[in-house]
């Protein structure tokens, strides 16, 4: 019997990695039915998201056509205007051509750039993704050891003013709006200590990585104090576990028994909580964009508005909430190879 099966009938505890029901004839790969499952949500996902951004943009205050035609446009150049965009057809036949130029993979022409809009995405989508996915891999890397660690250290109620401490802490820097605590940020360490270089505008093309610590710094420390909590709460939930306290009664180090046996159990609960954190983080990403002026989705998105670009508009909603479903899949991933009793669509108790 091995050391992990020995625990678990000991302590009858749950173990991470287990399957979800006995077998019953022939055994059919639990991956299998996820992947059915969660392709056919991408693909509603998708579709939601088309028929969202279309009818979204219609509800933009401002017509386009004068945006484009200029302010010293006459009617017959507005309304010419107005023609070559399509804008003159019944919203249901602008509707059904859309969505048939969507679903053959084209997003469209930008009316302010007149450029295809998988370009103008493309060549932003970099900043956004150097921003969002480093901010969730700081996120990860510090508030699960860090969550981990506090909710070892003040287990049964051990060390109070510590665990004061860090729930006071981590509420206010949580309470913190990104765009305040970009601002603080920039003020203190910028202008202030002048730990880092002061941009204006923060990204330069010299400037390199230097010009996305302050950005993702003020994008992740939120994050990292909500997490944090969540991991610290899991901790002490799974540290009272049967199985845990026979770890314990067989004197492991404490390294193996909470890097071992601990960990994979508080995870699944955590990064559950995770995805739907991290997904937010694109919404907070785009914002820090626009404090910084880095030229990614966020900044562009704003612009796009501002000029009454709908393509440009539907192109981002679309390529930005995919980017979130997608982020939730890969959490969801991560979670059925620790703990494939996930991948049924629930998780163990």
């Amino acid at each position: 019997m091995t050391e992990a099966a020995s625990l678990v009938a000991a302590g009858g505890a749950p173990s991470a990695g287990g399957d979800a029901a006995p077998r019953t004839g022939r055994h059919v790969s639990p991956w299998l039915g996820f992947a059915v499952r969660r392709i056919a949500g991408l693909a509603a996902t998708f579709l939601a998201l088309v028929v969202l951004a279309f009818f979204m943009v219609q509800l933009i205050p401002g017509d386009p056509a004068v945006a484009i035609a200029g302010s010293d446009a006459t009617t017959v150049e507005i309304e010419a205007t107005r023609t070559k965009l399509g804008l003159d057809l019944p919203l249901w036949q602008q509707f059904a051509a859309y969505i048939s130029q969507v679903l053959t993979g084209d997003l469209g022409t930008s009316f302010q750039y007149n450029q295809p809009v998988a370009e103008i995405i493309g060549n932003r989508f970099a900043f956004t993704a150097t921003i969002a996915f480093t901010g969730i891999l700081v996120v990860l890397a510090i508030a699960v050891p860090l969550g981990m660690a506090v909710g070892v250290a003040t287990r049964n109620g051990r060390r109070r003013g510590l665990d004061v401490a860090f729930t006071s802490v981590t509420g206010f820097l949580d309470a913190i709006p990104g765009y305040i605590m970009a601002t603080f940020l920039v003020v203190v360490f910028a202008i202030g200590v002048g730990l880092l270089p002061f941009f204006p505008p923060a990204f330069t093309a010299r400037s390199g990585a230097a010009s996305f610590v302050l950005p993702i710094a003020a994008l992740v420390i939120g994050p990292i104090c909500t997490i944090a909590r969540v991991v610290r709460r899991e901790t002490q939930v799974v540290l009272e576990n049967d199985y845990i306290r026979t770890a314990r009664g067989w004197r492991l180090k404490p390294v193996v028994l909470h890097l071992k046996y601990a960990l994979p159990n508080l995870l699944t609960t955590t990064l559950t909580l995770s995805g739907l954190i991290l997904s937010g983080m694109l919404g907070g990403a785009l914002i820090i964009e626009s404090v910084f002026a880095i030229p990614g989705l966020g900044s562009g998105i704003i612009k796009a508005i501002l000029d009454r670009d709908y393509p440009l508009i539907q192109g981002m909603v679309i390529v930005l909430g995919m980017l979130a479903a997608l982020i939730n899949l890969l959490v969801d991933v991560i979670l059925g190879c620790i703990d494939s009793r996930t991948l049924g669509g629930g998780h163990a108790d």
